[in-house]
């Protein structure tokens, strides 16, 4: 890697498609299996669905509206000519199969949309869920990407994500070489993790069949169970401070396997509702170029300290 110290993902997506090319957050309001019932309730005990739903992104409007709303918003910030629908809030594959096809080819009929990103969660993906997005594949770019959140399962029980690390390895066995991008979402300092719990996610990760990944820092933020859980027993926490947290995303990054692409290293929770870290309004931009100076200063790059292990 002579010219960067870690793939980066708008280099990635212009290289794919010749230029920028904007994401538009979509709300489906599909809900999710962990909170009706089905796999759990109350949800995973972090999990604040308006940490990261823009204001245009309401399930009362049709895709096609936000997605019209969200071209609005950001042409007035750039020049982007296409578009990829994000079905981005709550769990995008957990309706009826005729309505999620049905979802995914109103997005594709709008202006300047030239492929679809799915997020969603390892235990509903089907093969005819995956036979769909195999098909969607052939005609424009799509990516699933997963909400693995942590790779030790006594974790996705602490935090009460009702699937368990091998859901996760069984939906990805279901989705690749289907012609499509996978991503994964991964949360650094879940609850009873220490730091080598933590860099060892990046060598199972790396044994996953993913072109993408999304780094996210653990935020406590409001009407969760875990700003619960932090108010009456905050030694549960192990929270990161900025520079710590820098430090330790340079020697993730080190681990993981060198073609992955790192989407972000960091998550931004509205203020009003984030409670911890406080982080002064530091930006994911400016976080990664502070990732990348760290990198630099330590000698280090994506891929260097990487530990093969098999998929399993």
């Amino acid at each position: 890697m002579s010219q960067s110290l870690y793939s980066d993902y708008s280099s990635y997506i212009r290289k794919l498609f010749g230029e920028r090319v904007q994401k538009i957050s979509l709300n489906t309001g599909y809900g999710c299996p962990n909170r009706d019932g089905t796999r759990g309730y109350g949800g995973c005990t972090y999990c604040n669905i308006h940490t990261f739903s823009p204001d245009y992104c309401k399930p009362q409007k049709s895709v096609s509206q936000q997605l019209s709303e969200g071209i609005q918003f950001f042409s007035a910030r750039y020049q982007s000519q296409k578009y990829l629908a994000y079905f981005q809030s709550y769990t995008n594959t957990y309706a009826s199969f005729d309505l999620l096809k049905q979802t995914y080819e109103e997005a594709l009929t709008h202006p300047g949309v030239v492929g679809l990103v799915v997020g969603t969660r390892p235990d509903c993906i089907s093969d005819e869920i995956a036979a769909m997005f195999s098909d969607l594949a052939t005609r424009c770019y799509v990516s699933v990407e997963l909400g693995v959140e942590s790779t030790i399962n006594r974790t996705l029980e602490l935090v009460n994500r009702c699937h368990t690390f091998e859901e996760t390895q069984d939906a990805y066995a279901l989705l690749k070489n289907r012609g499509m991008d996978l991503g994964a979402h991964i949360i650094i300092g879940l609850p009873g993790e220490n730091e080598e719990d933590m860099l060892r996610h990046a060598d199972t990760l790396s044994a996953l069949p993913i072109q993408t990944l999304k780094i996210h820092q653990l935020q406590i933020v409001k009407h969760t169970r875990m700003a619960m859980q932090y108010e009456q027993e905050p030694s549960m926490f192990r929270l990161f401070d900025l520079e710590a947290y820098i430090d330790f995303m340079a020697r993730f990054t080190a681990r993981l396997r060198s073609d992955i692409v790192i989407e972000r290293f960091s998550s931004e929770s509205p203020d009003r509702l984030l409670i911890a870290p406080k982080w002064n309004g530091i930006k994911n931009f400016e976080i990664s170029h502070r990732v990348k100076k760290k990198m630099m200063e330590k000698g280090l790059y994506q891929g260097c300290d990487f530990r093969n292990s098999k998929e399993g």
